[in-house]
């Protein structure tokens, strides 16, 4: 567990979140950019799947300071939701996470599929799906359309092919996107669909983070973020135009807006105890 460098993983003061792995070993889906097998090869770290176990878990957020709303990534070196995890490992990490209400607890998956077990999930977790061409993407958006989470969201990184440059981003679905090129080595994708995404996103009026090195190389300077206001609309079955980019009193995240309302639908969920775990 320590402070990550990861841009998008940021709190609301700007300082950086952490990331935490209750799961250690050479994580199997063994994509072929992934920076994290390249460190268990080099550093010849044990492979071996095995969970630290809920008391170790438990400690390791204890350590993590309480003067501010900390962003913590559970899982950023493995794939937590494939098959060779234990689920009772799984039962483990949401229930002890859901104890940690002050915080926010971020998932990113590469296998969606089986994010549907899980939901609804503790209302300080943000479930994400990372794609990395339009065959995932479409895949990532279906499962999405049966999670329920305070925030959903979609991590295209790294971009390395999107065919279909008819892109259309329903509403509702997700509350916040980040692309990214595929680093070490450094590899941008197309121009076009970088464009074709962040335009369909813009449409559906959904916040977009930039990653680097890819802002610098197409000169775009945006890292947005989102505090779910599509969920919020939709849960209401209001047809409310959020437009203005305001800043929630409460956790002080950025947010889509009709106006500059006091309290983002986030912290809304929260407060209204919407969702309970199971």
């Amino acid at each position: 567990m320590g402070k990550s460098k990861i841009e998008w993983l940021k709190n609301a003061d700007g300082s950086q979140g952490y990331t935490l792995n209750p799961v250690k070993g050479k994580c199997p889906v063994a994509c072929s950019y992934c920076y994290a097998r390249r460190l268990y090869d080099r550093f010849k770290w044990e492979q071996e799947i095995r969970y630290i176990g809920r008391d170790k878990l438990f400690d390791e957020i204890l350590k993590i300071p309480r003067g501010r709303k900390q962003k913590i990534f559970i899982g950023s070196t493995i794939e937590l939701f494939g098959d060779w995890i234990e689920p009772y490992w799984m039962k483990d990490i949401f229930e002890v996470v859901n104890t940690f209400s002050f915080f926010t607890f971020i998932f990113l998956t590469k296998q969606p599929q089986n994010l549907v077990k899980w939901s609804p999930f503790p209302p300080n977790v943000w479930v994400g799906v990372s794609a990395t061409d339009y065959h995932m993407y479409s895949k990532a958006m279906l499962a999405l359309t049966e999670v329920k989470a305070s925030i959903r969201f979609l991590s295209i990184e790294p971009l390395l092919d999107w065919t279909n440059l008819k892109t259309a981003l329903p509403k509702g679905i997700i509350d916040w996107l980040i692309i990214g090129s595929q680093t070490q080595p450094i590899r941008h994708p197309k121009p076009e669909w970088v464009r074709e995404i962040i335009e369909a996103a813009d449409k559906a009026r959904i916040p977009v983070f930039v990653k680097e090195p890819l802002a610098s190389h197409m000169g775009i300077q945006r890292q947005e973020f989102s505090s779910g206001a599509d969920l919020i609309r939709e849960l209401r079955g209001t047809t409310v135009v959020f437009d203005t980019m305001v800043t929630c009193s409460q956790c002080h995240q950025y947010f889509y807006a009709q106006s500059a309302t006091d309290i983002c639908p986030s912290c809304v969920v929260r407060n209204e105890q919407w969702m309970t775990p199971s």
